[in-house]
């Protein structure tokens, strides 16, 4: 069974170019968030009642990307992944009311369906940055954000809430705030601490 690292973090942190960065190295095959190919990503940030269409359609997403990376020979890198989805943005989307508590439990069933199958994460990277470096990122984006800057501290209370639950020797943390795009300064270091999770 192949290994699977998720690089976690709020939006706008910096996930998918630390898994690009990664990728240049050779070791990895990846599973992205693929916002623009989402069939319900343009219509949820206009309409409420896609919400809970867009939340399973990630959620099939990252579990569908799961298994075919679990069946590789090379390790698979995630940024963000299904217990991103469902911790960070699921629980936002159902605390800003985007989501009825009957909404929030039917993603919360098919999310525990869906990991009484496949194991979480062999290891997390958690990316932080500051909250103004954040809105900087995000003000720079051309994609669709549902979430917004307002969100990011909200967000990153419910992902911390869901990292207390890991064993601490199975996620790294890293501050970001200073680091260049392409992650050239970091990517040494952090090569060496995921090495035995390299496949």
């Amino acid at each position: 069974m192949g290994k699977i690292i998720a690089i976690t973090g709020t939006t706008g942190v910096g996930k998918t170019a630390l898994v690009r960065a990664l990728c240049k190295q050779g070791l990895f095959i990846t599973g992205l968030e693929q916002h623009i190919e989402r069939p319900f990503q343009q219509e949820f940030k206009t309409q409420r009642e896609y919400a809970l269409p867009n939340q399973i359609d990630f959620l099939l997403l990252r579990a569908e990307q799961e298994q075919f990376l679990r069946q590789s020979v090379h390790t698979g890198l995630m940024d963000g992944g299904l217990d991103v989805d469902f911790y960070g943005f699921t629980h936002l989307f159902h605390a800003r009311g985007l989501l009825t508590t009957s909404e929030y439990s039917l993603c919360q069933r098919f999310y525990k369906f869906v990991r009484t199958y496949l194991p979480p994460p062999d290891l997390i990277i958690h990316l932080t940055a500051r909250p103004e470096v954040i809105d900087h990122r995000l003000a720079r984006r051309k994609r669709i954000n549902i979430a917004e800057p307002k969100d990011v501290l909200k967000l990153a209370a419910f992902l911390e809430d869901w990292l207390a639950t890991i064993p601490s020797n199975h996620i790294i943390r890293l501050e970001v705030s200073e680091n260049d795009p392409g992650y050239r300064r970091l990517l040494p270091s952090l090569l060496l601490k995921i090495r035995p999770y390299i496949n």
